[in-house]
Formats: C-alpha cells, structure tokens, sequence
C-alpha cells in the first residue's frame, strides 16, 4: 500500500516556502520527489539574481515585468507582461549545469519551473506569439491554455509547463484527472500549481483546488488558495480548480516524470468524464480570451 503524501505539507501558503532571494523555491527535495520545481523571483528595480541551474533544465518568465537573462556570455531579453491576465508571456530555456543572471531594469516577478533532466540541450529565446493558446472546455467549464512548454510546442528534455486562466465563477482542472500510471494513455509526472488570483474591489480573490486519492493511494486535499500559493500534487485525481464568482484565476502547472518519453498523458475520474460530453452543445465563455487574441479549439 503506498503511504499517503504526509510527510510533505501539499499545500503552500504563500511566503511558507521561500528562500534566500526567492519568494518560492520548490525543490525535488523539498517536494519529496524526483524531478519537478519551481522558484519564483521578485525583483526590485535595478536588481539582479545569480542562479544555477544545477542538473534541472530551467525557463525564466515572466509572471508581471520585463528582465534580462544572461547565460555563457550572451544575454537574452525577456519582454514579459502586465501580469499574468496579459496573455502569455515570452521566456529564455536554459539547460542544465548553466549559470546565470536576471536582471530586471524596471522590477518584476518571474517565475523559473525545472525539470531534472539528462540531455543538456542550447538556450533558446521563445517569443510570445510562438505560444500556442487553447481554449478548452465549455459553458462553466471554459478557460484558456497557454502551452508555453508542452511537448508539441517546444523542445525539451523533461520539462512540461502550461499555464491556466479561469474566468470569476468557472471550473478548471476539470473533468478530474491524475497522470500516476504508466500505461498506453498515461504517464506518470509530478505537478506544481502555482497559484495567482485577481484582486476584486475590496482585496485579494480567493480560490480552491481539490487533490484525491484512488485505490490505495491515499491523499485529500481541499485548499483554499490565493496569489503565491503552491499545491503539490504527487499522484492522484486532480481537479476542480474553483474560480469563485468575482476573482479571475491564474495557474501555472510544472510537470515532469520518469517516463522515456516526454508525454502528457492524463486519465479522467471515470465518474466524472461524462462532463466532456456536454461542451459541443454550449459556448466557449466570451470572456475568454484574456489579454486578446483568438486561441483556437475546444480542448480536453
């Protein structure tokens, strides 16, 4: 039987994870497993960090800001956005074993998600509009994909990350779904929500992400989440992520796995993916896209 996820607190409230010069830092080992993380800077203006990216291929993007990257005596221009309600963001890849600087001229916050990996491939700078955007779902289940680094979109090594927007009052995540199992239509990866939610007139949104087990792989998570939370997500069905009715919700998902093979690979919760059936007969919510542009598709 596998012991249920207790020796790692799951759910992160922001700041109950940061570091020296990170307001996150989720490592393999911190996480209690092999291969996904994340760290997320913020930077004042004229401020620099120094990072390395050890045996993890890593991206720089940006969550609301601009910055330079500068990597083995080159240095690349990261755009960024507003924030993460301003459509996808440009990003630099670095591989492992690298070095390398951030220096942001205006101040800003940016995320790094890694995988550990083994094949050491060239930095590359990634444009904004090379981001493929899905829309995916239907009705309350509509929300928007950025798909940044899936494995159709840009080569890496192990590293799979996307970014999810849901509208005030929809579903995401959802039909529930786990990636646990290696099989013809799973693979196994460990995944990191990072989470941000729009401020409504009053304050900070608020949202919540359900985690539960299956067979006997035990694990319960019912979080309500907010701006620089974290859950962390091992094994088991994941989903809904709850947009509450006036608070937009953004997350970034970091995944990576075992598997030979770079695949995203996912199994819904069989009494629940019946949902599916019901978007062709409704609309994609009108609010979406955010941050313009005309995505494409009715996704899974």
């Amino acid at each position: 039987m596998t012991p249920p996820a207790a020796t790692v607190s799951l759910h992160l409230p922001a700041g109950s994870a940061a570091a020296p010069g990170c307001t996150l830092l989720v490592t393999p080992q911190s996480a209690g497993w092999s291969y996904s993380g994340l760290a997320v800077l913020d930077l004042g203006p004229g401020e620099s960090a120094t990072w390395s990216t050890g045996p993890a291929e890593t991206l720089v993007m940006s969550l609301a800001g601009s910055c330079r990257v500068t990597c083995d005596g080159t240095t690349y221009d990261v755009q960024g956005r507003a924030d993460v309600f301003s459509g996808p963001s440009d990003f630099v890849y670095l591989p492992r074993d690298a070095e390398l600087t951030v220096t942001s001229d205006a101040g800003g916050r940016f995320a790094l998600p890694s995988a550990v990996c083994e094949r050491r491939l060239p930095v590359r700078h990634q444009p904004a509009d090379a981001v493929p955007v899905e829309m995916r779902g239907a009705g309350a289940a509509s929300r928007q994909v950025n798909n940044f680094c899936t494995p159709e979109a840009f080569e890496a090594d192990a590293l799979i990350a996307c970014e999810v927007l849901t509208p005030g009052g929809n579903w995401s995540s959802y039909p529930p779904h786990k990636h646990d199992e290696a099989s013809a239509t799973e693979s196994v990866l460990e995944e990191i929500y990072y989470f941000e939610v729009a401020d409504g007139p009053a304050g900070p949104g608020i949202a919540y992400q359900r985690v539960y087990g299956h067979d006997d792989r035990e694990i319960d998570v019912l979080a309500e989440v907010r701006t620089g939370d974290v859950v962390l997500i091992p094994y088991g069905w994941h989903g809904p992520s709850m947009a509450v009715p006036g608070y937009d919700l953004y997350y970034l998902n970091v995944m990576a796995g075992p598997g030979e093979e770079r695949a995203w690979r996912i199994c819904d919760d069989p009494a629940h993916g019946w949902v599916r059936e019901t978007w062709p007969d409704q609309q994609v919510d009108p609010r979406l896209p955010f941050g313009g542009g005309d995505g494409a598709g009715v996704g899974g």
